[in-house]
């Protein structure tokens, strides 16, 4: 599948889901209580990874994900830290401000498992014996970025409030 097939793809998929961020505090007050408790019925966390790629490198940045990123996930999936892997992209590039361009949501066993260590370093060993290349390949998508951010979520029982 080429880049432009999986970004497509992936932007169907991203627009039937990005509600993910929709919740928001409604005054000053109700922000600065403390968090909500997280459902006890789900042991599973999720973070998201936000990426704003340069414009005009959104296909090299996909292409090094897959290429260097994405296995290394999917080996942390075979040792049961990670669950699920999903990728979004925006439907439309919008006005050109849009905050992100390549987002990964990223669901871990539990708290440990997204918070401990991941072995990633030694997976990439495992996988990339060339180490050498892969470094230049990694700091090559880092540079074609604008911006980068993590936010772990929380899910919320809506039906216990």
């Amino acid at each position: 599948m080429d880049t432009r097939t999986l970004t497509a793809a992936l932007a169907l998929a991203g627009a039937a889901t990005l509600g993910f961020v929709t919740a928001t505090a409604t005054t000053a007050t109700r922000a600065a209580q403390a968090p909500a408790a997280q459902s006890a019925t789900r042991t599973e966390r999720t973070a998201w990874y936000f990426y704003r790629v340069k414009w005009g490198f959104q296909d090299e940045f996909v292409d090094l994900f897959l290429k260097n990123h994405y296995p290394v996930l999917k080996a942390q999936m075979k040792t049961g830290r990670i669950v699920a892997v999903r990728a979004f992209v925006p439907t439309y590039h919008g006005d050109g401000r849009a905050d992100w361009t390549f987002a990964v949501a990223i669901t871990y066993k539990d708290t440990a498992a997204m918070t401990g260590p991941s072995d990633e370093a030694a997976i990439a060993r495992q996988l990339y014996p060339d180490q050498a290349a892969f470094m230049r390949q990694e700091q090559r998508r880092f540079e074609i970025l604008d911006a980068h951010w993590d936010l772990p979520i929380k899910d919320l029982n809506l039906d216990a409030k």
